[in-house]
C-alpha cells in the first residue's frame, strides 16, 4: 500500500485525527508517516514539534519534522504554502491527510464568498492528492464537526496542545470564526452547505477540463473574443489561461483585467499579480 502521511500540527483536531487512523485498521503502521511543520512563527513553537514526536512514539508510526523560519509577521498563505512545500517533500507519491472539519469547512466557504471568489469558493478543500478524513464518508461514516471531534478526544482522553494563534484577530480565518461562535449553526445546517460543497465540486470537476481545451494553444488571446462572451465564461477562460501562465489571480483581479482587455487603448499594461505585464495590442494580447 503507498504511504500516506498525516499532517499534524498537535492541536486537538489532528491529535484526534492520529488516534483515529492509526486505530481504524485501515492501514498498517508502516504506511503512515507522521509529519509536523515548525513554522517559526511563534518562539514557543519547537515545544508543539516536541510534543508530537513524542506522542507519535506512543503509535509506532514514522515522524518526519520540517522547519521554517517565516517569524511572527508571516500571513496564513505564506505559512500554508512553506507548509505543504514540506508535506510534498517527503514523498511526492503519497497521500497527504490533513484535519479539517465540518466547521473548517463551512469557514473557507464564508471566506472564499467574502473575498468574492464567486461559485469557485464553494468547491474549497479540493486539493489534489490531498484527503480530509473528517470530510469523507467512506473514513468515518460521516462529516465530524469541532464538537464530535471534542467528544472523541475526551472519550479517549487524548493529550493535545492549543495553538494561541488561533486566537490573534490578525488572521481573517480567526475573525470570521470568532463571530461564527457567537452565532453557531446546528448541524444540519453545516451538512446543508456541505452537500452543497460535494455538488460544487463535482461541477468543478466537469467545468475544468472543458475550460481548457478553449484555451489558444499558441497563447495568443484576441481581445475580439470578449465582446461577445459571457462574463462569468470569460472570467473562467481567463482564469486557466492566467494558472497556466503561473499567475494565481482573484476573481476580482481577473474582472479587472477583462475590463482592460475591453476597454484599454492599444500600447497600454495590465498588470497581473507577481508584477507580470500584459501588453495590450490593438487587436490581441499575449499570456
Amino acid at each position: 500500500m503507498a504511504k500516506i502521511i498525516l499532517a499534524v500540527s498537535g492541536g486537538v483536531d489532528s491529535m484526534v485525527m492520529l488516534d483515529m487512523i492509526c486505530h481504524s485498521g485501515q492501514y498498517s503502521s508502516g504506511d503512515i508517516i507522521v509529519a509536523h511543520f515548525d513554522h517559526g512563527i511563534r518562539e514557543n513553537s519547537a515545544e508543539d514539534a516536541a510534543f508530537v514526536e513524542r506522542k507519535v512514539k506512543d503509535y509506532g508510526v514514522e515522524f518526519r519534522l520540517g522547519k521554517g523560519d517565516l517569524g511572527e509577521g508571516a500571513s496564513e498563505a505564506e505559512a500554508r504554502v512553506a507548509r505543504y512545500d514540506f508535506l510534498h517533500s517527503i514523498d511526492p507519491f503519497a497521500t497527504i491527510f490533513t484535519a479539517h472539519h465540518l466547521d473548517d469547512l463551512v469557514e473557507t466557504v464564508a471566506i472564499n464568498l467574502i473575498r468574492g471568489t464567486g461559485w469557485r469558493g464553494l468547491a474549497a478543500l479540493d486539493t489534489p492528492g490531498v484527503k480530509r478524513p473528517f470530510l469523507e464518508m467512506d473514513m468515518f461514516y460521516e462529516p465530524m464537526d469541532k464538537a464530535a471531534i471534542m467528544e472523541y478526544a475526551a472519550k479517549r482522553r487524548l493529550e493535545f496542545r492549543e495553538d494561541p494563534s488561533n486566537s490573534w484577530d490578525e488572521y481573517l480565518r480567526n475573525r470570521v470564526r470568532h463571530q461564527m461562535n457567537n452565532s453557531p449553526l446546528d448541524f444540519e445546517q453545516k451538512m446543508e452547505i456541505y452537500r452543497l460543497w460535494q455538488a460544487q465540486k463535482q461541477l468543478k470537476s466537469e467545468i475544468d477540463p472543458s475550460i481548457v481545451q478553449l484555451l489558444p494553444e499558441d497563447k495568443i488571446w484576441q481581445r475580439a473574443w470578449f465582446r461577445n462572451l459571457e462574463p462569468n465564461l470569460a472570467l473562467e477562460l481567463l482564469r486557466a489561461g492566467t494558472l497556466r501562465a503561473g499567475i494565481a489571480a482573484t476573481r476580482p483581479q481577473l474582472e479587472d483585467f477583462r475590463q482592460a482587455i475591453l476597454n484599454y487603448a492599444p500600447g497600454k499594461y495590465f498588470n497581473l499579480p507577481g508584477d507580470r505585464l500584459i501588453r495590450l495590442n490593438k487587436n490581441s494580447f499575449e499570456l
